[in-house]
């Protein structure tokens, strides 16, 4: 099957997806959460060339470790890197911010967000955590406190939630032009978005394995939402000079 997804009943809207060379679980159900909401996906592998003027938005997702050298730091833990993976999430991310389009980063992609707006992570969080712990995919049990002004805090029905956990890794400083949106009882951060007109959002948990709950749901709902409303921005701008010409 191509990388991208047979939905021809979906015309117009395109999601990249950012992951590692083999697909699992995690990315189809990403995949899942922006279909439900009518958009078409493209999955994006190590090292593949792609042209993100092509796509409405774009998801970073989970996986290894984001390599500390990214952040001017050498390796303190033993773990899995993909130096192949940054450099493609970077030339991404670079993209996506030059044209203005939608970002959303899940885990690992929500760090690497941080760092390429040149903040650093804790390398392994697990020996500092004292209210909270590993929890089950499928079951939203770690405590999060949500900004209650922040766009995260908007879609939410409550400023504290329900989510997973499984990353080691987290925040630590704070990347510029960002905000953190959500922490967790330990206060590692949960969440980010950015301060600028760019649609960029960053959560630390995996909502693709919560997508039977109406709150995690709306994190896709809100992002497809916002590249649908880029896209025909795009398009009035490409329109606008000849309709008048």
């Amino acid at each position: 099957m191509s990388d991208w997804e047979n939905e021809t009943d979906i015309p117009g809207l395109t999601i990249g997806i950012s992951g590692p060379a083999r697909r699992s679980t995690a990315h189809r159900l990403i995949s899942l959460g922006l279909r439900l909401h009518g958009a078409r996906t493209h999955y994006i592998r190590p090292g593949d060339r792609t042209n993100v003027e092509l796509l409405d938005g774009l998801v970073l997702s989970g996986g290894t470790h984001v390599h500390p050298g990214r952040y001017g730091q050498q390796p303190q833990v033993t773990a899995r890197y993909d130096l192949k993976r940054d450099a493609t999430d970077t030339e991404l991310l670079r993209q996506a911010e030059a044209i203005n389009i939608p970002v959303l980063g899940i885990c690992r992609g929500a760090q690497f967000i941080n760092v390429f707006h040149g903040g650093s992570l804790c390398q392994n969080v697990t020996p500092l955590r004292v209210h909270t712990r590993h929890r089950p995919l499928l079951l939203p049990l770690q405590t999060v406190r949500l900004v209650r002004d922040s766009r995260l805090g908007g879609l939410m029905y409550s400023h504290v939630i329900g989510a997973n956990r499984i990353h080691s890794q987290a925040i630590k400083r704070l990347g510029q032009n960002l905000r953190v949106t959500a922490v967790d009882n330990d206060l590692f951060v949960q969440a980010i978005e950015n301060t600028g007109r760019q649609w960029l959002m960053g959560v630390q948990w995996h909502p693709e394995y919560l997508l039977y709950h109406t709150g995690h749901r709306r994190i896709f709902s809100h992002f497809v939402h916002a590249a649908r409303a880029r896209k025909l921005e795009r398009l009035d701008n490409r329109e606008g000079p000849e309709f008048h010409s």
